[in-house]
């Protein structure tokens, strides 16, 4: 990108009054690109005012999670590929996977390919600061979107991402809400590591830590999935044990979770046996809490691509974004107070 840039530029300056006055003061350093010459603030400029030239395009590419996860990441992946088009200006490269090793492998090679920016929703917090390193040796602008990561911020340009803690503790707190005298909690996890995993169990390891009257019965992940949710409620079935709480980390684990209590002719939902609790508001959960065959799912944004395309418009054009950390305002659904608005409104 940027030598295609400067091509235009050189061909620009060997042309009679096609050059602005003005143009030729360098701005000032705003450490979008730390230690870049500041011909290329100059030539980014030229970029704007100039028509576009055939086949310059702004090259991405873009690490996300498996498209089939869950409901959400659906959304996510249909958002990002409606945005980032030749028609948007963009050129962009997908690459998929639930594991870590595998989208560093994948990030890695489009560093080698040399794309203008990477955009990252990580597998696992962890692990990620070596490829971040070699990406911003390289030029390239990294913007997390979806998840956090455990890297310095100088790593990357921005992050717009979900507060996973936050989603957590507004579930948790809840739950507490609702006055039960003992807390008998099936607890399914999502990927282990993930940002989304970390924050929403968190929560609820903390309080059951701290409430004598809260025991968590089972804990483990299912990874996102219906079908591996649904045995692991169906275990705990079958050996007998008591419980009154599913908490589940996501729409999908939530409904292999009911399916092994209808199953079984267990009632669930308001009023009766067991609490179901979700995240993600896919548009078919809230309607099970419409109908109040659940109890609770907490919101979980899928729509960043938008603000992805912001901040890498605002790098273009020579400045820095105006937020390293764009949270995304998010909130929780009560199965007795969610409207029909609410479904049209928030369900994805």
């Amino acid at each position: 990108m940027k030598k295609k840039l400067l091509t235009m530029l050189m061909a620009a300056t060997m042309t009679m009054g096609l050059v602005a006055c003005g143009n030729s003061a360098a701005p000032a350093d705003t450490g979008a690109d730390a230690g870049a010459d500041t011909s290329v603030a100059t030539e980014t400029e030229a970029e704007a005012e100039a028509p576009a030239a055939s086949g310059d395009l702004i090259k991405v590419g873009i690490i996300n999670n498996d498209p089939n996860e869950s409901g959400y990441r659906t959304a996510n992946v249909a958002d990002l590929k409606a945005m980032f088009t030749e028609e948007n200006g963009y050129d962009a490269s997908f690459a998929y996977s639930l594991k870590n090793d595998e989208q560093i492998q994948a990030a890695q090679q489009m560093i080698a390919d040399d794309v203008d920016y990477l955009l990252l929703s990580a597998a696992d917090t962890a692990g990620w600061d070596s490829v971040l390193q070699d990406a911003q040796a390289a030029g390239i602008h990294v913007i997390l979107f979806d998840r956090t990561i455990d890297a310095d911020e100088s790593l990357y340009d921005a992050s717009i991402v979900s507060d996973m803690a936050q989603e957590g503790k507004t579930a948790v707190d809840w739950l507490a809400g609702q006055g039960l005298d003992s807390y008998k909690v099936i607890h399914i996890q999502g990927v282990m590591g993930s940002a989304a995993q970390q924050g929403r169990s968190g929560a609820l390891d903390e309080k059951a830590s701290a409430e004598s009257n809260w025991e968590i019965v089972e804990q483990q992940t299912a990874e996102w999935n219906a079908e591996k949710a649904q045995q692991i409620v169906q275990s705990v079935i079958d050996r007998g044990d008591e419980f009154n709480v599913i908490y589940a980390e996501n729409d999908d684990m939530a409904k292999g979770a009911v399916a092994a209590l209808d199953a079984a002719g267990i009632s669930h939902g308001v009023g009766k046996d067991v609490i179901v609790m979700g995240f993600d508001c896919n548009k078919w959960a809230l309607e099970e809490l419409l109908a109040q065959n659940w109890n609770y799912d907490g919101q979980c944004n899928p729509f960043q691509a938008s603000y992805i395309d912001e901040i890498i418009k605002t790098i273009e054009s020579g400045s820095a974004p105006a937020q390293k950390v764009v949270i995304m305002t998010e909130k929780g659904f009560d199965a007795t107070t969610i409207t029909q608005e609410d479904v049209d409104t928030y369900g994805i």
